[in-house]
């Protein structure tokens, strides 16, 4: 990795914990609607964005989460598997709009891994959680994608990272 991609991945992952704390109320539990999820779009645009978004889920759940390590663990897993999925899956599709709608499916399909975090802390209802964050995961992706795409305008995210 060159000097560019580490900082601008040091960026990212700063932006993902300011956004989360913005929203700290709301960014945990079974209702989440954590904002800085926008940020998963960046790996619409360049794949290397991976490890900032990763690395900023990693440290917002470390500073801000009531449930430190079960949040860091399968919170880290939603985020890497997630991306990882869209990764395999952009290789098929070039539209950018196309490609945030699937990564916005994929994160919220992939919510079920939070699901099953708060069924084994809390005891929470499985499929009604996993229902129930879906409805969020997907409002905040969907709701970001033009916003994203308004600054990738200006910003080039294609070409910030090499």
């Amino acid at each position: 990795m060159n000097i560019r991609t580490i900082s601008v991945s040091g960026i990212v992952a700063a932006l993902y914990i300011a956004v989360t704390f913005l929203v700290q109320p709301i960014a945990f539990g079974v209702l989440q609607l954590r904002l800085s999820e926008m940020f998963n779009h960046l790996i619409v645009f360049n794949k290397k964005y991976f490890f900032g978004i990763v690395i900023g889920v990693f440290l917002a759940n470390l500073i801000f989460s009531p449930m430190k390590i079960l949040d860091i663990t399968f919170g880290v897993a939603h985020t890497a598997i997630s991306l990882g999925i869209f990764i395999l899956l952009s290789k098929y599709v070039k539209n950018i709009w196309a490609r945030m709608v699937i990564n916005s499916i994929v994160f919220s399909i992939m919510i079920f891994i939070i699901s099953w975090e708060l069924n084994i802390a809390f005891g929470t209802p499985f499929f009604k959680t996993w229902g129930i964050l879906i409805l969020g995961e997907i409002a905040v992706m969907l709701i970001t994608m033009p916003i994203m795409f308004a600054i990738h305008k200006n910003v080039h995210f294609d070409k910030v990272i090499k």
